[in-house]
């Protein structure tokens, strides 16, 4: 009996480890903090692992960075990223075109706004995530400060993995959006793909925003989750493996400008004469007459250039 039951608590307890190991981690980052205080302070009354994600020119910035610091939650710098639709944009918006000086400030700058972030994400951003160049400067003005990357993922062929080789940036990407719609049904299902994809995958990384649709939805589902699911930080997922299915962007389709058109051929005015047999003979004898090889050999035989036995004769 004693066997047995030794048996079972080894049953029991190696049980307990495998679930634990094949746990899934769901990490949720809230963006767009700093212009509602008043649904964002129902985001930072919620889990500490639910990280939020700040806007650096909001009016509301470093009271909401502080304040979610404060009660233990991750905070990150939303920094604004041009999208490829045309719409009004933030201010210091990053654009692919600007230079690495610039860049420079607007990330300097928002550091200084947000404070406790310990990483970064883009906010929109479609059309520069997608520029290899753009992401490169971005990468190299991060790679002054220790934060990592959050690819909030607007594009499919994002450049921030293959754009941070070389520096000391961690990137790490976004699965699923919470809030597509204001739909509270649609929220549950987003919020139950992501679950299943944290199973599946062992981890997963949602991304919403401050509406009260998500909020209520949040404060619904985070107290439920499943036994085998487990709110974590971003952070606490940089050493996951992460697999870049971009492609690299291709040289420009444009031709280069050649700058040499030629001259255009003038018409003539009447139609040319025929050549006939007699005329195209007579322009053969003046062109050949009139060649080097030619004259030459008429110079020789007049005698124009001395015979090499006379030469030698004279030097004797």
């Amino acid at each position: 009996m004693l066997q047995f039951r030794q048996l079972a608590l080894a049953a029991s307890t190696l049980l307990l480890c495998s679930t634990s190991v094949m746990a899934g981690r769901l990490a949720i980052v809230i963006d767009d903090f700093g212009y509602r205080p008043h649904t964002e302070n129902q985001v930072i009354a919620l889990p500490a692992p639910i990280s939020v994600a700040v806007l650096p020119n909001a009016p509301h910035a470093r009271e909401m960075a502080t304040k979610a610091h404060d009660a233990g939650h991750e905070v990150l710098i939303h920094l604004p990223m041009a999208p490829i639709s045309k719409q009004p944009l933030e201010v210091d918006t990053l654009r692919p075109e600007m230079s690495s000086a610039e860049i420079d400030r607007i990330v300097r700058d928002a550091v200084n706004k947000v404070p406790y972030a310990v990483g970064l994400n883009n906010h929109m951003g479609s059309a520069m995530t997608s520029s290899l160049f753009g992401m490169q400067k971005v990468m190299q003005a991060l790679n002054s400060y220790n934060l990592y990357f959050l690819d909030s993922m607007t594009i499919g062929n994002s450049q921030s993995m293959r754009a941070a080789i070389g520096t000391h940036v961690r990137v790490i990407k976004r699965n699923v959006f919470l809030d597509d719609t204001q739909n509270e049904a649609d929220i549950r299902y987003q919020f139950n793909r992501a679950i299943k994809l944290a199973r599946h995958n062992g981890y997963a990384i949602a991304i919403g925003h401050p509406h009260p649709t998500t909020v209520k939805v949040l404060q619904q589902m985070v107290y439920n989750l499943p036994p085998d699911i487990t709110l974590v930080r971003p952070s606490s997922l940089l050493n996951e493996p992460q697999v870049d299915h971009s492609t690299p962007p291709g040289p420009e389709k444009q031709l280069p400008r050649n700058p040499f058109r030629g001259s255009q051929l003038c018409k003539a005015k009447k139609p040319l004469a025929p050549v006939t047999p007699v005329r195209f003979f007579e322009v053969l004898q003046d062109s050949i007459s009139q060649s080097t090889l030619f004259n030459y050999f008429r110079h020789q035989w007049q005698g124009w250039i001395p015979v090499q036995k006379n030469n030698n004769i004279a030097k004797k």
